[in-house]
């Protein structure tokens, strides 16, 4: 039979609907107090490193490549047409050997006239030599003649003297004796001087024309070398390089033929940021990477200006090269410019400029997630860069790229 029930209560109802809607609210508002959840994050991509301490070696890098270390470049001293070329890059060469041969009419004459007017200066000089050498015998006959004189009538005097003593001539012939050998040994004397002054003006007058043919000469020579100088050779034993020449070709004075370089002295040539060269001293010790090989060397030369924001450096290469290494090869060079004793360093960030402070991703330490914090950082390397502040031995941190994390100060690992 039915047994009959109350309704149920309207109170009751309503006092559950309020507690459900209260229990809604309270976990709304705690769910909104929280923070955003951590994006999780794959650690087989992140580059994770530890900050160390001890010595940290700074080093700059920068690509180049490799180039002779003794190039011979080879200009024209004279224009002229292109006759004929024998060989052509990358040919070998010893320093004999006959590259191309030019022609230049005006050279060739010009070379004629310097060899005549050299050979009428030295037939001038013969001719000179012969007059003043007979001018100066001449000389010496009438000094000869003037001596003999002079003795001659010097004795006459001494005899007059002698006889005019003994009373045998008179006193008026014995002067006339004596005034005689006066007389001849003054013109014993003026010839005597006459002498050496000739004597001196013959060696100035021969200097002046010695010195007019060697200036002939000069002129002879440099025509002459002009007109060899159209028959180009290497000059040095190596490679030919850089000859862009065709048969009938007019080349100016000054242009550039070909370079000649020593394939078996090489150097590289760096090209290091402007922002690093710096620190770059001569004689700093640098690796060269050849891609098949690293050799050792040290800086020798540094450029004094930059140029698209690199700087030059010229690193000699002290080891061995290896098989392959020739000219124009890509290199990258690496230079060690200081050591820092105990300083604190980690891996360089894929962000985050020296002298500066970043936000770097340090880990927990069970690792599984990274938080965000201010580091501020140092001297830099090519791989590691010195922590100044907000680090300690130890610390693992995310030295890769994470810009995309940039709205989070912390992320998940998993």
């Amino acid at each position: 039979m039915d047994i009959p029930r109350d309704p149920p209560s309207k109170k009751k109802r309503n006092i559950l609907i309020g507690a459900g809607v209260l229990a809604v609210v309270i976990i709304t508002a705690a769910l909104s107090r929280l923070g955003p959840a951590a994006p999780p994050v794959d650690r087989a991509t992140l580059m994770i490193d530890t900050v160390r301490r001890g010595e940290m070696v700074r080093q700059v890098r920068g690509p180049g490549t490799l180039v002779p270390d003794q190039i011979l470049w080879i200009s024209a001293l004279t224009g002229g047409r292109i006759d004929q070329i024998y060989v052509r890059p990358p040919a070998k060469v010893q320093a004999n050997t006959l590259i191309l041969s030019m022609s230049n009419p005006d050279v060739t004459l010009e070379d004629l006239n310097a060899d005549q007017q050299l050979s009428a200066a030295e037939a001038a000089m013969a001719s000179l030599k012969t007059t003043l050498e007979t001018q100066r015998l001449n000389e010496e006959g009438v000094v000869a003649t003037a001596q003999n004189t002079y003795q001659t009538d010097k004795r006459q005097a001494d005899v007059s003297g002698a006889l005019l003593a003994k009373g045998l001539i008179s006193p008026q012939d014995a002067a006339n004796a004596k005034d005689k050998a006066a007389a001849s040994e003054t013109s014993f004397k003026v010839e005597t001087q006459r002498l050496d002054v000739m004597s001196k003006t013959i060696e100035e007058q021969l200097h002046l024309q010695q010195q007019q043919i060697d200036r002939l000469k000069a002129i002879s020579d440099f025509q002459r070398k002009r007109v060899e100088s159209m028959q180009v050779r290497a000059g040095s034993d190596g490679v030919i390089q850089d000859m862009d020449l065709q048969p009938g070709q007019w080349v100016q004075p000054g242009t550039l033929l070909l370079k000649v370089a020593q394939p078996g002295k090489l150097k590289a040539e760096l090209r290091i940021p402007e922002n690093q060269a710096a620190d770059v001293q001569n004689n700093q010790p640098c690796s060269v990477d050849l891609r098949n090989g690293i050799v050792e060397g040290h800086v020798t030369r540094i450029e004094s200006s930059a140029q698209s924001g690199t700087v030059g450096v010229d690193v000699a290469l002290d080891g061995p090269l290896p098989p392959g290494a020739r000219p124009d090869l890509s290199v990258d060079g690496t230079i060690e410019v200081e050591r820092l004793k105990n300083v604190l360093y980690v891996g360089r960030p894929a962000y985050g400029q020296p002298e500066s402070t970043v936000g770097l991703f340090k880990l927990t330490p069970d690792g599984k997630e990274a938080t965000r914090v201010n580091v501020k950082l140092g001297r830099a390397s090519v791989t590691t860069i010195e922590v100044v502040q907000g680090l300690n031995v130890g610390d693992k941190v995310i030295i890769s790229d994470m810009s995309q994390w940039d709205s989070h100060d912390r992320v998940r690992l998993h």
